[in-house]
């Protein structure tokens, strides 16, 4: 069960939210330097949908 895995593993789990938040922090505050580009806005909405990840990993162990 996933929800079991994420709550054996918090270790883990804090990692890798505070790596997908770090690195979707660093893409979208560079994507969003590049005014004008299109690898900009790339750049952020991967950015973005590596900050979902983050929230998604940390209300892993919540579901229902």
């Amino acid at each position: 069960d996933i929800m079991n895995f994420w709550k054996n593993h918090a270790s883990l789990r804090a990692v890798l939210i505070v790596l997908f938040f770090i690195v979707g922090m660093v893409l979208t505050l560079v994507g969003w330097k590049m005014t004008g580009k299109l690898e900009g806005l790339g750049l952020m909405l991967v950015g973005i949908v590596l900050l979902l990840t983050a929230l998604f990993v940390y209300n892993a162990p919540y579901r229902k």
